[in-house]
């Protein structure tokens, strides 16, 4: 099954479709883009200004892998839907982490099947 992240030297490369402005904050699972990538599905409630749904995106995502937020960082698309994180840390570790949230809550899969 594809998978919403890569390894890279100094951790994971993450890429993330996010709605903000949502009843609620949570992970939605996965979704096949139209160029057959996958991304996970994130929604926060708060607005996007001044980077507020950014911050609620890193926040939400460091609290649901109990990971350092100071560890997750925004590479791409600061006013995009479409975004791309940086997980510092061992890659090894990190994607052993993601895969096995994934097993456990990434069976939510939306847009194209995957």
């Amino acid at each position: 099954m594809p998978r919403p992240f890569a390894a890279v030297s100094d951790g994971l490369r993450l890429r993330v479709r996010l709605t903000p402005k949502a009843r609620r904050s949570a992970i939605d699972g996965l979704m096949a883009e139209a160029d057959g990538s996958v991304v996970l599905k994130v929604a926060v409630t708060a607005v996007p200004e001044k980077g507020r749904a950014n911050e609620a995106l890193i926040e939400l995502l460091a609290k649901e892998w109990r990971i350092a937020r100071s560890s997750i960082t925004l590479e791409s698309g600061a006013t995009d839907r479409r975004k791309l994180l940086h997980l510092a840390g061992d890659p090894m570790a990190l994607e052993a982490l993601l895969t096995a949230w994934l097993a456990h809550h990434g069976d939510k899969t939306h847009g194209t099947k995957i």
